[in-house]
């Protein structure tokens, strides 16, 4: 059984559905009278559903981190700066790269070349 789909709770939904447009290409797509904004994958990954978060509810407390596979992880990074969105330094491990970041809501995010590593 397959993950098709990640919630991610928002105080902002539209500013959260524009940063993962513009940075992840994901497209947001809405149903009349929908209250969730489903990001759809491009490429054929999971989809993410923004749904708005209750008022108790605090930003960036999940212990889950959304990890995004990219060939080049420091190309990424400077494309993604020159649009705002602010890497950490980019790491090694285990033969491949990863940096991390946070989206609106406070959420964990990465970059990794992991699913690109040539096994040994």
């Amino acid at each position: 059984m397959p993950l098709n789909r990640l919630m991610i709770y928002a105080r902002n939904v539209e500013e959260t559905a524009q940063f993962y447009e513009r940075h992840f290409s994901f497209k947001a797509m809405q149903l009349p009278g929908d209250r969730i904004i489903e990001l759809v994958a491009q490429d054929g990954g999971a989809n993410i559903m923004l749904h708005e978060a209750a008022k108790g509810q605090r930003s960036g407390q999940s212990v889950i981190k959304l990890v995004f596979d990219v060939k080049d992880v420091e190309a990424f990074r400077v494309q993604c700066g020159k649009a705002g969105l602010k890497f950490g330094p980019i790491h090694e491990a285990d033969g491949y790269l990863f940096a991390n970041a946070k989206d609106p809501c406070q959420n964990s995010i990465q970059v990794s070349s992991r699913a690109f590593r040539i096994d040994c």
